[in-house]
């Protein structure tokens, strides 16, 4: 897990703040987690969002009617702008869910499908 992973992809840098004159930054494991098919890294623990967003990733959902672009918005779990399919489940607020290695998150179009219980796929 050398190679980091950025905006462009595998071989350029995490877009994250290093040093800050009040805050202390501590962050977990380093983990791969996939975007909508695509390997990136983030660090275990942090919100989804960040993670995404530190790889470059601005766009987390559409708009039902209007296919609008959502992305990062009030940041505290209080808004639908961060909805995201996390691990085939829709509607997950990304910005307060922290990430674990190996979660598969999708951008959400529209208002996402309820998976089925019995076998965990998604219906409408």
């Amino acid at each position: 897990m050398d190679e980091k992973v950025g905006p462009g992809g595998k071989g350029h840098e995490l877009a994250l703040i290093e040093e800050h004159p009040i805050l202390d930054f501590v962050h977990g494991e380093k983990v791969r987690f996939f975007f909508d098919g695509k390997e990136l890294e983030g660090f275990e623990g942090e919100p989804i969002s960040m993670a995404l967003h530190a790889n470059g990733v601005r766009i987390y959902r559409e708009t039902a009617e209007m296919h609008r672009p959502r992305g990062f918005f009030c940041a505290i779990g209080k808004c639908s702008s961060c909805f995201m399919i996390v691990d085939g489940v829709p509607n997950v607020r990304t910005c307060i869910t922290p990430l674990k290695a190996g979660m598969e998150v999708e951008t959400q179009h529209g208002k996402g499908n309820v998976p089925d219980s019995n076998d965990g796929r998604a219906y409408s």
